[in-house]
């Protein structure tokens, strides 16, 4: 979830993230539990977000946005290097 917010950049809030987890990972989520999710990652200090106001005239809620946070990203780096550690010298059966 934290790479589909990197990946979003500004444009990160649940529905975004939601499809873009949907169309680059082939994951569908309910978007409730994309902020299930990202709630627990902000508790965290992994993800912070903003709340940015309705446009005028649409009405509804604002967004919350998301970013990943400095603590955030040195565990996605983390994440990445122990999954390239436990595919080194994994050699494929046939």
């Amino acid at each position: 979830m934290m790479l589909a917010v990197r990946r979003l950049g500004k444009g990160a809030y649940g529905n975004a993230i939601r499809r873009e987890m949907a169309d680059v990972a082939g994951r569908n989520v309910a978007v409730s539990t994309v902020y299930v999710t990202l709630v627990r990652l902000e508790d965290d200090g992994l993800v912070a977000s903003n709340q940015v106001d309705p446009e005028p005239g649409a009405g509804g809620r604002g967004r919350r946005y998301f970013t990943v946070t400095p603590a955030g990203w040195e565990a996605l780096r983390e994440s990445r290097a122990m999954h390239e550690q436990m595919w080194d010298g994994l050699v494929e059966s046939t």
